[in-house]
């Protein structure tokens, strides 16, 4: 019999398989197929906000998202590259090039199988919730905004990472604004709402980017797609290389890997506890957090992004009917079978259409729903809460959640309480 201490590291699949029948399998075969159809676009759109090739965004959701659902502790979670991340990538790649982020990033998975191993999963409960509301709405506003050139489709040479000289270079190509660009992202944005609300359970994602895109291509030749800027995407994944590691460069990269690794476990424990919310399970926090260490090596020495459990997805996952893990190891493969037969068609996507999807994930980050009740939250959470998000916004992440977590315990500590948690799935 499995000790407690060696079960809760346990990979949820052995306990899942055995007396694994046939309905289960068309139920996570099914499921797997509608979430890759979600996964695809978004991966894209990811990779190219963060400033790397798209695909690398597909490489992300492949391998990590096989990984994750491999090893990891939850029945349904799914794995790859997130929004949460956007802004840390784009800084490191900024300041240490690709090469910098892939050996960041195989820190960060070093650290989780660490933290994992050292049983720390259940930790992130301690984490204040203003700290993580915070720096969510604040990565939604770099996000959205990053955003901006594409969907009005401005002419520049280059776009200045800090917030308000990025406001300030937006505003000074005002001219440049393409009508086309700017119609064929409104026009995403609508029919991925109207299908969402009509037909929740139908990926709507992909066939709006198809229509927005097919639009831009026969009618709106200006609207620039990814195979122009990028090139060709490719239709196989690359062989798995180990990073050229320098002591030095270890050193520099190190806080920004303790930041991808602080967001990997806490976005995936918190989305596994959401899916089983809706799902009535009992995840294992250390095996997930072992998972996504496994899942970032894995990534790393494929070249791709950091990897985590994205909350959307697995709520998709979720809804489409999925039943274990075999879901999202049918979600990894199905976008490998995509970017091997289609990398073609998949590079006439419209840039203005992945600004759509971003600027929707963007405002579902920030969840608005909830805006009224953090609003009427005692004043220090409140208080704490904007001054993380305008250290994302203004500074980096690295500075915010320090502070944020430093002063965060400080007033648990004063209080002597810790209040429940209650998230929902945001669409991201």
């Amino acid at each position: 019999m499995i000790s407690h201490p060696l079960r809760c590291m346990k990979p949820k699949i052995l306990s899942t398989l055995p007396g694994y029948k046939r309905a289960e399998f068309m139920s996570d075969l099914l499921a797997g197929i509608t979430v890759a159809m979600v996964a695809i676009p978004l991966s894209l759109a990811i990779a190219i906000a963060s400033g790397a090739n798209p695909a690398t965004g597909l490489i992300t959701a492949i391998i990590g998202g096989f990984l994750i659902s491999l090893l990891g502790g939850s029945r349904v979670q799914i794995g790859g590259p997130t929004g949460a991340f956007i802004v840390v990538v784009y800084g490191v790649i900024a300041k240490h090039g690709y090469d910098g982020l892939v050996l960041a990033t195989l820190m960060a998975g070093v650290i989780l199988v660490i933290a994992g191993r050292l049983k720390a999963g259940s930790l992130v409960r301690y984490v204040p919730e203003p700290v993580i509301d915070g720096f969510t709405i604040g990565i939604a506003i770099i996000i959205g905004t990053s955003q901006i050139k594409d969907l009005l489709g401005l002419q520049m040479d280059a776009v200045p990472a800090e917030f308000i000289p990025k406001i300030a270079a937006f505003w000074a190509a005002r001219d440049t604004l393409d009508w086309s660009s700017l119609g064929i992202g409104v026009l995403t944005m609508v029919l991925i709402l109207v299908l969402r609300r009509a037909f929740p359970r139908f990926p709507g994602l992909i066939v709006a980017v198809a229509v927005g895109s097919a639009l831009a291509l026969y009618a709106s030749p200006s609207v620039e797609t990814i195979a122009a800027r990028f090139g060709a995407l490719p239709d196989r994944l690359p062989w798995p290389q180990i990073p050229t590691i320098h002591p030095a460069q270890i050193t520099e990269l190190l806080p920004s890997a303790f930041i991808i690794a602080f967001l990997a476990g806490v976005e995936s424990l918190l989305s596994a506890s959401v899916a089983d919310r809706m799902f009535g399970g009992n995840y294992r926090p250390n095996a997930e957090v072992i998972a996504q260490g496994v899942a970032n090596i894995g990534s790393a020495l494929f070249g791709g992004l950091p990897a985590t459990g994205a909350i959307a997805r697995t709520a998709t996952n979720v809804n489409a009917g999925a039943k274990t893990p075999v879901a999202g190891l049918v979600h990894a493969l199905t976008i490998l079978l995509v970017m091997m037969v289609a990398a073609p068609l998949a590079g006439r996507v419209a840039m203005p259409a992945l600004a759509a999807i971003l600027l929707l994930t963007a405002w579902n980050m920030s969840e608005p729903h909830k805006w009224r009740d953090r609003l009427g939250a005692r004043r220090p959470d409140l208080i704490l809460l904007f001054l993380t998000l305008t250290l994302t916004v203004l500074t980096d992440l690295t500075v915010a959640i320090g502070v944020g977590v430093a002063l965060g315990m400080a007033i648990r500590l004063r209080r002597r309480e810790i209040p429940p948690e209650d998230w929902s799935p945001p669409e991201r």
